[in-house]
């Protein structure tokens, strides 16, 4: 179980950094107010949410204390991040305030699972 858990912890990380790296690979572009919300970043939105549900369900099955009040935070970012992201991924430019929300939601999950404990 816990190479199971180590697995979709893996996944988790990999779906922050197509998020968080596709928003830095348009930084220029918001400069200039053309920056867009590419697929890797829809991609890696939903690669979080999968694997997060995944993860509390695993660490759950194990007995793990859940901390619901974290989660439940954490993915209400994510679903403010995932709506987003859906409604505005084929426009060809987003808003610079909302394409700044997206990586600032994004930076703001990274730091609570880091810091919260």
């Amino acid at each position: 179980m816990d190479v199971l858990i180590h697995l979709f912890v893996g996944l988790h990380i990999i779906g922050i950094a197509a998020l968080l790296g596709g928003f830095l690979t348009q930084m220029k572009a918001m400069g200039q107010g053309t920056a867009r919300f590419v697929p890797g970043m829809l991609h890696g939105a939903l690669t979080m949410l999968v694997t997060g549900v995944a993860l509390v369900g695993l660490n759950q099955a194990q007995g793990a204390q859940i901390n619901t009040v974290k989660i439940g935070v954490k993915l209400a970012l994510l679903i403010v991040i995932l709506g987003l992201v859906y409604v505005k991924r084929d426009e060809e430019r987003v808003d610079k305030a909302q394409f700044g929300l997206v990586g600032a939601l994004t930076a703001t999950n990274i730091f609570i699972a880091v810091l919260w404990t």
